[in-house]
């Protein structure tokens, strides 16, 4: 699969997350010359596994305002790989993040 076929894949996979297809795209141009010179990238899946969290964690997270009103925020959690040791990656819990932003966040900081 070349590399403009995959990010057409990527977008059907991932719809509404535009921060998350940027960052694969960026990437993917800075190692196609290496990808499309090694055919066993692709006979081994490189891409598809690298582009794709080991998990996804999407949890609630509610707490009491000043005012006493409950408030009920999201939290993220996406864990992209531990081959290499640890996953990387972070908590987050701010109203204006979506999970393609956070997806985003997590694939730039396997790299």
């Amino acid at each position: 699969m070349n590399i403009e076929s995959f990010i057409k894949e990527l977008e059907k996979k991932n719809p509404m997350q535009p921060e998350f297809i940027q960052a694969v795209n960026e990437f993917l141009e800075s190692v196609e010359e290496v990808y499309s010179a090694n055919p066993q990238y692709a006979t081994y899946s490189l891409l598809e596994r690298l582009v794709e969290p080991d998990r996804i964690l999407i949890f609630r997270v509610p707490w009491q305002d000043d005012d006493g009103k409950i408030q009920v925020n999201r939290g993220y959690r996406i864990e992209f790989n531990a081959v290499l040791g640890p996953y990387k990656g972070g908590l987050r819990f701010h109203p204006d993040v979506s999970l393609g932003t956070f997806k985003f966040l997590g694939f730039e900081q396997i790299f």
